[in-house]
């Protein structure tokens, strides 16, 4: 008896100094790697940006919970119980409902592009600042002269023409569509992309798991692989772990692996999109291409515009690999920053369309002052539990700036001393 029991206390101890090894060299590894200890909370927030973060926190919920599919955007968000937003308005899209015709009551402003053109018309539950409408409101008389309302018309991962087919949905009954992109459509210049800019992301897969072929296999990995990171990350033991977050971080590796296995069947989602060979081939060729793409999509807008008799506007948004000098924590979190001269010649070919009359304007430079740290990841910027952020401010402040120097505004006596000296006490912490 006293023999079974020594055996089996044992194996406890056996497997309790087994775990606290693979623990310690875990954290040894993570060590070396970051150059300081992390908590195990942060690290857990690394397996997801900040869009996707601040969406899910504090929920067992995962962004493919958060995701609705659309017939022409490819993916909204939705307001359905457990893991829906209250703040969802009918057309899956943030915050106030978009009118079906001209309001009298307001200048309305359509804002598109992606996650971070989402927080600037605020994406989060209020009190949540809604950057560019405050912006707007405090400093800038509307061309009719009646208080701005700025419709949040865009979502994380968008792209064009997503953009496009939202603004030409509602282009009857807004007065002005404001565009801020550049970053998730600088993912299709890389030469070995062999889609169109117009692939759809990802997330559509998530969001429609039955259009995705075999690649539905993937789409089930990363579904599995979100919830076991949800489970972990909000477990009170392993959710303090260093090695539950190492073991997330090789199932997302290999998940990822899976990513260039090309399906069989002759026709596919992606394979709709898919560049001729001569052209990926030839990197000089597939820029040129999906340059003239995104191009297409800003004359598509400003003509849709025009026609109906709506004010545009279009913002290149600024990126961490250009236009700051990093701190010691953004350059932890920014990611790989190769892609630095590739995002600029992008600028560079988009804003040739200012010789066509289109108001376009570079926002790279809007943080190179600041030695506070703006970015939280690899595009995002930092905010205060409550949403406060020195970076959405100072890019809310440019827009409204450029704004008011193309279309003509008259300015209000300024109050945006005041909020922007408010967002740079805390650091946007």
């Amino acid at each position: 008896m006293k023999q079974a029991l020594f055996r089996c206390l044992s194996v406890v101890i056996g497997a309790i100094l087994a775990l606290a090894a693979v623990e310690v060299a875990a954290i040894g590894w993570l060590y070396i790697e970051d150059g300081r200890y992390t908590p195990p909370a942060a690290l857990f927030e690394r397996t997801q940006n900040t869009y996707v973060r601040d969406l899910t926190r504090g929920t067992g919920c995962r962004f493919i919970d958060v995701l609705y599919p659309h017939p022409y955007l490819a993916f909204v968000h939705h307001a359905n119980p457990p893991c829906g937003f209250s703040w969802v308005n009918s057309a899956g899209l943030f915050g106030p409902e978009f009118p079906a015709t001209r309001s009298n009551d307001h200048y309305v402003v359509i804002l598109t592009g992606g996650s971070v053109a989402s927080y600037l018309g605020g994406n989060m539950e209020p009190p949540y600042p809604r950057y560019l409408s405050e912006e707007l409101n405090n400093n800038f008389v509307s061309p009719n002269g009646k208080p701005w309302l700025v419709l949040n018309g865009a979502a994380g991962a968008w792209k064009e023409p997503q953009s496009f087919i939202v603004f030409a949905l509602n282009a009857g009954s807004v007065d002005a569509v404001v565009n801020v992109s550049g970053f998730n459509e600088h993912y299709y210049f890389h030469h070995k992309m062999q889609q169109r800019l117009e692939a759809p992301a990802s997330n559509f897969l998530a969001a429609n798991p039955f259009a995705a072929d075999e690649n539905f296999g993937d789409a089930a990995i990363g579904w599995v692989m979100g919830r076991l990171a949800g489970a972990l990350a909000l477990d009170p033991v392993l959710g303090r772990s260093h090695a539950a977050y190492v073991l997330i971080r090789a199932i997302e590796a290999a998940a990822k692996h899976r990513d260039g296995v090309r399906s069989g069947k002759q026709t596919t989602v992606l394979g709709l999109f898919d560049l001729p060979a001569d052209i990926q081939a030839n990197p000089e060729r597939h820029f040129a291409v999906q340059l003239g793409l995104y191009q297409k999509y800003f004359r598509a807008t400003a003509a849709v515009a025009r026609d109906n008799g709506v004010k545009s506007a279009f913002f290149l948004q600024p990126v961490p690999a250009w236009g700051k000098t990093l701190t010691e924590e953004e350059r932890r979190v920014a990611g790989d920053l190769s892609y630095r001269d590739t995002y600029r010649r992008i600028v560079a070919g988009m804003m040739t369309l200012g010789e066509a009359g289109l108001s376009i304007h570079d926002l790279g430079s809007v943080f190179e002052s600041q030695n506070a740290s703006i970015y939280s990841d690899h595009v995002h910027y930092v905010a205060s539990a409550d949403g406060r952020s020195l970076g959405n401010r100072l890019m809310a402040a440019r827009v409204g700036e450029l704004l008011a120097a193309s279309w003509g505004l008259q300015r209000k006596p300024s109050e945006r001393a005041a909020c922007c000296q408010a967002d740079a006490q805390t650091g946007g912490r």
